[in-house]
């Protein structure tokens, strides 16, 4: 039995290791100065993302469950706290790019003094059946910040004039066919969607619960750069026809003409990659594109985006996985979801409203971290997550 048991805190203790390890192989080919940047208000500086994720087991962990932990520095709660009102005061998410200290030196440190803590708290008697649902959350927490770190780290260096190399050697998107013809049939009928079995899941997927869908029918494959490529050259961008009213202002007011990232230079359409600037492949799956882009192109096309509940149904029957894929779902409890008491609860249930769901999973996700039920939610008018559209009729 004390065998068995040394076995399983030892995969627990690598497991930790390594998804915290992945956090810093991902900034590994960072500049210095990149580590600090925050061009726009919904990107947080790379530098924040490694404290906030340590601050999380720092606070939720090692000072609720350890009695002899120390703290690392009193003032990290001010600076690398989120949104968690329970937890207390915080620098403003508008500010997190002025925060030249501490240094980028001093949260490596900090990195280290927390995980040693932790792996040591993982062997110790405290860490029991009552703290593992908060050390997975801590866990899957993390992976949802390494996915914020290479879409940060890509509009950082996408925004710079130089459009800097991340990778050189960052594989390009497999090739895919996109034909309109290619649509995949569901019968109306009663379902279930929701999160159900084991292991884990967010609070927001919870609630596995019947609903009714009409006829239906939804792509095989994703749209691609080539067919939204079409969708640009017949004046989708100037053609109020095709957009929500709240869509046609965002495209006024911020004189929009193609995905985020994309530069037509000498008659060419191109577009910044983490391996730099490219030629835009019109055989790759369209990436960066927000809920009203995407939902202007389905009008465009006399079709529509898929509801969440339609996606999860037909998600078995096809490819998913590089692109995040916005639906025409409100972001929503459902029913019967009941936000966790303290601070905890303030990790999704807060935020619905004003969202849209995506489906799926990108490139950018951590391996591991994506599900048929993964519920992921962002405001209609963002583009910089690595988003994309499937059709649905």
């Amino acid at each position: 039995m004390f065998m068995e048991t040394n076995i399983i805190t030892n995969a627990l203790v690598k497991r930790f290791q390594d998804i915290r390890r992945h956090s810093a192989e991902i900034c590994a080919p960072l500049e210095i100065e990149d580590y600090v940047v925050q061009p726009v208000v919904d990107v947080s500086p790379p530098k924040w993302h490694l404290g906030h994720t340590t601050w999380f087991f720092e606070t939720f962990i090692l000072q609720q469950h350890d009695p002899s932990y120390k703290v690392f520095d009193p003032q990290y709660n001010f600076v690398f706290n989120s949104y968690y009102e329970t937890i207390g005061a915080r620098v403003i998410r508008t500010d997190r790019g002025n925060l030249s200290r501490p240094s980028v030196a001093d949260v490596y440190r900090y990195r280290k003094y927390v995980d040693e803590k932790m792996a040591e708290f993982l062997e110790s008697e405290y860490m029991t059946e009552a703290v593992e649902p908060l050390l997975e959350l801590g866990l899957n927490h993390e992976q949802q910040h390494q996915e914020l770190l290479m879409t940060d780290i890509k509009y950082i260096l996408g925004h710079n004039p130089l459009f800097p190399v991340y990778k050189p050697d960052e594989k390009r998107s497999i090739k895919s066919v996109q034909e309109d013809r290619e649509m995949l049939s569901f019968s109306a009928g009663i379902y279930e969607i929701g999160f159900s079995g084991t292991g884990f899941c967010f609070d927001n997927e919870l609630g596995r619960h019947k609903v009714y869908v009409d006829d239906f029918r939804i792509a095989e494959h994703p749209v691609t750069n080539g067919k939204y490529m079409e969708f640009i050259e017949a004046g989708g961008y100037t053609d109020f026809r095709f957009w929500h009213a709240d869509g046609w202002n965002w495209v006024n007011e911020k004189n929009m003409t193609s995905p985020l990232y994309w530069h037509y230079i000498d008659g060419t359409w191109m577009m910044y990659t983490l391996s730099g600037l490219q030629e835009v492949n019109p055989d790759e799956e369209l990436c960066h594109v927000s809920f009203y882009e995407a939902s202007a192109y389905a009008s465009w096309k006399g079709m529509r985006l898929p509801t969440e509940q339609e996606w999860e149904i037909a998600s078995p029957n096809f490819k998913w996985g590089k692109r995040w894929e916005w639906t025409n779902s409100a972001y929503l409890p459902y029913p019967g979801f009941k936000k966790e008491a303290g601070a905890v609860g303030e990790y999704n249930g807060k935020f619905m409203v004003n969202q849209m769901v995506l489906r799926g999973a990108s490139e950018a996700t951590p391996k591991g971290h994506s599900r048929h039920t993964y519920r992921n939610f962002f405001p209609a008018y963002l583009q910089w997550q690595f988003s994309g559209i499937r059709l649905a009729k």
